[in-house]
């Protein structure tokens, strides 16, 4: 799996963010994090992905699909479903 097949949407004073990064570190998935805080373009879209919401952190898959803010047990069954983990 490399890295651009997950894209993550995150902020630094974010828990949840940091949160799920640790969830994927924990599992060595390897994921690209997009900062929304130093790029503006990147705050746009999660407020276009979310449908106007600015919810964090925002987990975009290789498949199309996303997560706002997951809860551990929804990102890992996400993974296994996609056959990452």
């Amino acid at each position: 799996m490399s890295k651009d097949q997950i894209t993550m949407y995150g902020a630094d004073w974010c828990g949840d963010c940091r949160r799920s990064k640790r969830l994927l570190e924990e599992l060595e998935v390897e994921y690209t994090l997009i900062d929304v805080d130093a790029d503006l373009s990147a705050a746009d879209k999660v407020i276009e992905i979310n449908g106007g919401a600015k919810s964090i952190p925002v987990i975009v898959f290789s498949d199309g699909t996303h997560l706002t803010e997951p809860s551990d047990n929804d990102l890992k069954a996400k993974l296994q479903s996609l056959s990452i983990i």
